[in-house]
This record gives C-alpha cells, structure tokens and sequence, in this order.
C-alpha cells in the first residue's frame, strides 16, 4: 500500500498526518482553521485519497504557519508514499467547473519542485481565512512532494468558488498522476530512469 505517515512539530505547529494514495476519499481532519478543514475533505474525496490531518497551530497570530506547514506536512506525505515511483502515470491535468468558476490545473511528479501559480481571488478573506495564503499553502506543497505544478484561473469571480475549485482540480490532477499504469507497472515514467 502507498501510504505514509508524518509527525511535524515546531515551534508554531504540532501537526500529525496520515496518507493513503489508494483510498476511497475518507477524511478525518482537524486544523483549527474551518476554512481550510473544508478545502482538504473535498481534496481528499476528489482525489480518493484517505486523509486523516490533526494540525494544532498558534492561530491566536493567524492562519499563516498553520497553512503553510500543512501543505509542507502533505507534500511530504505524497513523496514518502510514491517512494520511487516506479508505475505511475507521472502526469495528470484536469479542467474543472464550479458555478461561474474554470479551474485548470496540471501536475508532473517530476521530482523537481515549481509552482505556476495563476489565480486572481477578488477578495482578501473568506470568513476569517486570508485568501493569500492559499499559495502559501501549495508552495509548502510543492517543495515537499517535489512536483510541478501549475493553477491557472480561467473563469471565476467568487472567492470560495475559486479556492474551492483549485482543491478539487488539484485533487483530481493528483489522482491521475498518482494512478498506475498497468502497461507500465514495473517502468520508471522518465528516460532519465529516476524521477
């Protein structure tokens, strides 16, 4: 089973993670930031991945540290549980709808870490959570799971939507990337031989 385990604890967040790549979408998650609680349970049923996420964090500052250490915790996760990578399809893209909202997204499990970030959020919240640090949240991401990764906002003008449809492309992007392919179970997806 592809799955990993993480314990992250500093000076700003306690977090304890756990991760399964072939799941059926459970979730239990806890981060002390509603917001964000949302936005990883459908990141979790949209990939099909089972999630399980306790982050106490010194929100009392704000949600800043919180965020960003979650999405180094679950970056980590996602390349400890890929290990080598050996039968994956490397590669996953998705274009997804929500309301007034188009989300692309695409993602290689390349092994080199890049974040083409192209989201324009009209608003600085939602309810209390800033809405600035959602990049924070997948540059944390994608420097730990060491993938790129490219977000670009093709329709939108509500806030939720937006962030909410970056989740779910994301997700689905991931879940392709991460699937095995049977015709090439045993293969490294890279003439390099390594990703």
């Amino acid at each position: 089973m592809r799955t990993s385990e993480i314990k992250r604890k500093t000076a700003e967040t306690d977090i304890q993670l756990s991760l399964n790549l072939d799941g059926t979408g459970k979730s239990a998650i806890q981060t002390g930031c509603g917001f964000l609680d949302h936005m990883l349970t459908l990141f979790a049923r949209h990939g099909r991945f089972d999630l399980n996420l306790t982050c106490t964090g010194d929100t009392y500052v704000d949600d800043h540290h919180t965020v960003e250490d979650i999405g180094i915790a679950l970056g980590q996760a996602f390349s400890n549980a890929l290990g080598d990578k050996k039968g994956i399809v490397r590669y996953g893209d998705v274009a997804l709808p929500m309301d007034e909202t188009l989300i692309l997204s695409a993602v290689d499990l390349s092994g080199r870490g890049y974040l083409g970030y192209g989201l324009q959020i009209p608003t600085e919240k939602v309810g209390t959570f800033d809405t600035e640090l959602v990049e924070e949240f997948w540059l944390g991401f994608i420097r730990n799971a060491n993938c790129t990764l490219h977000i670009r906002q093709l329709a939108g003008t509500n806030s939720h939507h937006i962030i909410e449809g970056t989740f779910k492309s994301v997700a689905r992007s991931l879940k392709a990337a991460v699937a095995i392919d049977p015709d090439f179970a045993d293969e490294i997806p890279s003439t390099k031989g390594v990703l």
